[in-house]
């Protein structure tokens, strides 16, 4: 059976007891968060009033005994006497009120005062019983206590607004419209408890006080974070589902008590349990629709800054400027959010430049103590900072001054981090908005994440920055190191041109050495007959027989003759030194030439000399000197591979394609060993004996086929024998 004191409890009592708790819990946090600090004892002690109020208000209620519940009442008042002084006390506290120590006093010894006639009938004489429960009733003096109470509101929030309009600090103001709007408020729904009192059927409104407690718990200890239009709209959410849920409340209660307590079935322990499962039920879904409801009303601006964040980090993404970025950061900041100013303090190795408003000169310097200081707080703090809450930080006073200065300096009422892989690359101070608003937990929101983003595209500049100047540099050094090379490259192509000029004296050398024999002797035969044929005709009588004989003689010598102009001729050709490639140079001609050079070389040896010419060869665009000088060294070699002398060397021309000549040059030599292939056209690489090749012939032979746009291939088989092929455009190509 449920006991008689629980049935007593009537469903009004759940708000006071709600009251109690929430009273209750912002005096302990404001103890607990505040310290020692004197503002936040004296709001303790106003909740701690509160929830003594609150707590009276249920007591009354469930206390069956009539005199005990007025014992109750009474000791309860004998505390809330002391809510003049302490209000009056807060009030001067919070505002820095000095000079009116009177009124404090005078506000004290009233409350002893009433003291005296809390417990007597002067101040409260009995009870009065409603449907909504029992509510003590007004004796005379207690009207004299509820003026006293109108005139301590009366000035208090007198003197918050004169303070409020006086003061030119958004922080201050704002600070300010917590508490007149906590005071202004309570002061509202305890006026309405005086109908009840005064014998008036009206549920006491009172209450629901703790309502603009919680406004006001939130101004005195989170001012720093939140702005008055962000507690307005949650204020304005809990008082309107306050207001929903009540007249559910009441509702309800009417409709158990017309059905169910008329039949004497009722039970109220029931019905007050099944109406807080219902409050608990429809508490959250009614305040998502309530602030839904309200946010489109009258708080539509603030989600374009979701908007703004994209288009930011957008742009942000996309710029790899160092200025460009601080000029959007600043321009961003300042249009979004109406403040008066932004200024970037960006960390530079040692140093601290600081960028402000477009110009983005970056030449001024913030003082390197105070900024060193910030930079270590906001290290620790890891989050924005406002100018008011470096006095809560635990720094050292010398620190605190410093980094107050620092903000002044900056004109700052906010400063936002910008974190760093190591520590802070920075920082962003802002000062107040234009507005005269704080800034409220969207502000922070987006311009922590703006930070965020800006640190990381700053960081992605600087390296960006770094890489083109990395570039820069190595372009510069690239371009050394070419110019170097190139010089390196035209002395290379001037060796090579002496070598090749050198390669052609020694072949004109060794051609002169090798045709002195060959023009002496068919000279100085015709020289012989010419002399004897002069002395036959000079002594002898012309006779028929001798001038046959003579003319033989003679028509030999023309031949010889002949002969040796066509070695001469062969010899002037070799020899030109030009370097042009235009020359219409026919290979068949060119290999005979080279063959008549070589002649003396291989005569007298058993080697047996195939050619196997192509008619109607097309000529070759280039240079018959080096042509011919390449002929040269590959017969030259074919001989020199041929074991004793011995052997065969097949010339072979051919038109391979359209616009392309080929000469081969077999032999069946000893070849070469295969490990020596890849090296043959290397200059000074040669596998003859010491003093019988210089190891420039094929070097000197591959570079000039290469610059008339031709290839030379080379194909061995050690013991068998050499193939070397020369492949040439009819109309020379750049090599």
């Amino acid at each position: 059976m449920v006991p008689n004191a629980l049935q007593a409890v009537s469903a009004y009592v759940i708000p006071p007891l709600l009251g109690f708790i929430v009273m209750l819990g912002l005096a302990l946090v404001s103890l607990l968060r505040g310290g020692r600090k004197r503002t936040n004892i004296l709001f303790a002690g106003i909740c701690l009033l509160g929830a003594l109020i609150n707590a009276d208000v249920a007591l009354v209620s469930i206390v069956p005994d009539e005199r005990l519940a007025l014992r109750v009442d009474r000791t309860v008042h004998l505390f809330f006497v002391f809510s003049i002084p302490i209000y009056i006390r807060f009030v001067h506290e919070f505002l820095g009120i000095r000079g009116r120590r009177w009124l404090e006093v005078s506000a004290w010894l009233l409350s002893i005062a009433f003291l005296t006639i809390v417990p007597t009938d002067l101040y409260f004489s009995g009870f009065t019983h409603y449907s909504f429960g029992r509510i003590v009733h007004a004796g005379v003096l207690f009207h004299l206590f509820s003026a006293t109470v109108a005139f301590t509101v009366i000035y208090c929030l007198a003197v918050l607004y004169r303070a409020m309009k006086e003061s030119a600090e958004n922080h201050q103001r704002n600070r300010i419209k917590y508490i007149f709007g906590g005071l202004g408020f309570s002061a509202l729904l305890l006026a309405f408890t005086i109908l009840p009192v005064s014998g008036v059927p009206v549920y006491p409104l009172g209450n629901f006080s703790f309502i603009p407690a919680i406004f006001l718990a939130f101004g005195v200890l989170k001012y720093d974070l939140l702005d008055i239009g962000v507690l307005i709209r949650r204020g304005t959410v809990y008082f309107l589902l306050t207001g929903i849920l009540t007249a559910l409340y009441i509702l309800v209660i009417f409709l158990f008590n017309t059905f169910f307590l008329s039949t004497g079935s009722g039970d109220s322990f029931v019905l007050s349990l099944v109406l807080a499962l219902i409050i608990v039920l429809l508490f959250t879904p009614l305040r998502e629709r309530v602030q839904s409801l309200i946010d489109r009303l009258f708080f539509r601006g603030r989600y374009d800054y979701r908007e703004l964040l994209r288009e930011i980090s957008g742009r942000l993404a996309s710029l790899l400027s160092f200025p460009q970025i601080r000029e959007l950061l600043i321009g961003a900041i300042t249009e979004a959010l109406q403040v008066e100013r932004v200024t970037l303090i960006i960390a530079e190795g040692a140093v601290f430049r600081l960028y402000e408003g477009k110009e983005m000169d970056g030449a001024a310097e913030p003082p390197s103590a105070e900024t060193a200081l910030l930079i270590d707080l906001l290290k620790k703090e890891q989050r924005p900072l406002s100018r008011a809450a470096v006095e809560s930080r635990p720094v050292g006073e010398a620190d605190r001054e410093a980094i107050t200065r620092l903000f002044d300096h900056l004109g700052a009422a906010l400063v936002i981090p910008l974190p760093a892989r190591e520590g802070l690359a920075g920082l962003i101070a802002i000062g107040q908005k234009k507005s005269g608003e704080l800034f409220v937990d969207e502000d922070l929101e987006l311009l922590t994440t703006m930070a965020n983003q800006a640190a990381t595209a700053i960081e992605n500049a600087r390296s960006y920055e770094a890489m083109e100047a990395l570039n820069r540099d190595l372009e510069r050094k690239v371009e050394k190191r070419t110019a170097a090379l190139r010089e390196v490259l035209a002395e290379r192509e001037r060796t090579q041109q002496q070598l090749i000029r050198s390669e052609s004296l020694a072949a004109i050398g060794q051609l002169v050495a090798g045709t002195a024999h060959e023009l002496n002797n068919p000279i100085a035969g015709a020289m012989s007959l010419v002399e004897t044929s002069v002395e036959t005709i000079a002594g002898w009588e012309m006779q028929a027989d001798k001038r046959d004989e003579i003319l033989d003689d003679l028509r030999f010598s023309i031949g010889e003759l002949r002969r040796s102009a066509a070695i001469i001729r062969s010899l002037l050709d070799l020899s030109r030194q030009t370097q042009t490639y235009v020359e219409a140079v026919d290979m068949n001609r060119a290999v005979d030439d080279a063959l008549r050079v070589l002649h003396n070389q291989y005569k007298n040896l058993p080697v047996e000399i195939v050619k196997a010419y192509e008619d109607a060869l097309p000529a070759v665009e280039g240079n018959f000197a080096n042509l011919g000088q390449v002929l040269i060294n590959i017969i030259r070699n074919a001989l020199q591979a041929l074991p004793e002398g011995k052997g065969r060397i097949t010339l072979t021309t051919r038109q391979p394609s359209a616009d392309m000549v080929a000469v081969e040059c077999r032999d069946t030599g000893i070849g070469i060993p295969a490990a020596s292939l890849k090296d043959i056209f290397k200059p000074f690489y040669t596998t003859k004996a010491v003093g019988q090749g210089t190891g420039l012939g094929l070097y000197l032979s591959h570079e000039i086929i290469r610059r008339h746009g031709g290839q030379i291939r080379v194909v061995s088989a050690e013991g068998k024998g050499t193939v070397v092929t020369v492949e040439l455009p009819c109309r020379r190509r750049e090599a």
